[in-house]
């Protein structure tokens, strides 16, 4: 189907895809038609800043569109490329939210950058970032009643989705960080005052790569694992020397070891429940080893305690 074609024509190729709804028809009052103009140039910008190599994608001798090309973005959506390039041309078209869910995930946008793309679509978001997607009230109340045992929520990508208020101040300060940067690989390898927590961080972090790249293994193609990987390889050296070892691990428990510059060293036995599949999202809690370990952990809620009440 050629670009100049009429909405009304059947398009051939891959459709759509699923949960698009049917082109509009008529004309757009100039307000519409200015919102469709702003969602074409910011979908056109969001593209052209993703390099193949971002997605697993070859980048080719002959390339010569900067970043991604539309048919690779309706690919790595699985939304159908004249919807995709519908869109990028400002059409009177109306789209899902599931047809935007699936580009928002393949453009790697940020929450912000997701909440702007369904706002200029003119559609709610069935998923918005006010809430981390998979952790219920009910698991969120069982983390704070483990206080003053840090526990933590987790994917297998060492997203770290929920958290309460000893495990929010038992490495750095979560509470400051954009969320993006909550991700324990990130932080691991790239946060200074996190590093300096961990004792034995040489050998942590060759762990946690083993278990990132035997959890992978499983979501090899997806967008969101591939993006962490280039932007840790962009980031730390350290990353791309124990990641070119292609070392995999299974997931143990074990005794860690926390230095923190408040309440002094920790010596913490971590335990995983599952919340789901394995391995899907993870409940990590760790316990005191010792009465010293259990009496830091209590100061370490009171600091916690403290802060809260500072920044109310």
């Amino acid at each position: 189907m050629t670009a100049d074609m009429p909405l009304t024509q059947t398009a051939t190729g891959p459709g759509p895809g699923p949960g698009a709804a049917a082109p509009r028809h008529g004309t757009a009052p100039h307000d519409d038609a200015a919102r469709r103009a702003e969602l074409a140039a910011f979908l056109r910008s969001r593209r052209e800043r993703i390099t193949p190599e971002q997605v697993g994608l070859p980048r080719g001798a002959r390339r010569r569109t900067p970043g991604l090309r539309r048919e690779e973005v309706a690919h790595l959506g699985a939304v159908g490329v004249t919807w995709y390039t519908w869109l990028e041309q400002a059409r009177d078209i109306h789209v899902s939210p599931q047809v935007l869910d699936a580009v928002a995930r393949a453009l790697l946008l940020d929450r912000a950058e997701r909440s702007h793309l369904f706002a200029l679509a003119g559609e709610v978001d069935p998923m918005p970032g006010t809430e981390c997607t998979g952790v219920t009230r009910e698991l969120r109340q069982m983390l704070c009643q483990l206080e003053p045992f840090p526990a933590v929520v987790q994917n297998s990508r060492f997203d770290i989705l929920a958290y309460n208020s000893t495990y929010g101040r038992l490495m750095c300060d979560l509470d400051a960080l954009p969320e993006e940067d909550r991700n324990c690989m990130w932080l691991a390898f790239t946060h200074p005052v996190w590093r300096s927590s961990v004792v034995d961080l040489d050998a942590t972090m060759r762990v946690m790569a083993a278990k990132f790249r035997a959890s992978m293994a499983e979501h090899v193609a997806e967008p969101p694992w591939k993006a962490l990987v280039a932007r840790l390889t962009e980031a730390s050296p350290e990353f791309r020397e124990i990641w070119a070892q292609h070392e995999v691990i299974r997931p143990m428990s074990s005794v860690k070891l926390f230095r923190h510059p408040r309440v002094g060293v920790l010596q913490l036995s971590a335990t995983s429940l599952w919340t789901g599949p394995n391995p899907g999202p993870k409940l990590l809690s760790y316990t005191p080893v010792d009465a010293t370990t259990r009496e830091r952990l209590e100061q370490l809620e009171r600091l916690a305690q403290e802060a809260a009440l500072v920044t109310v």
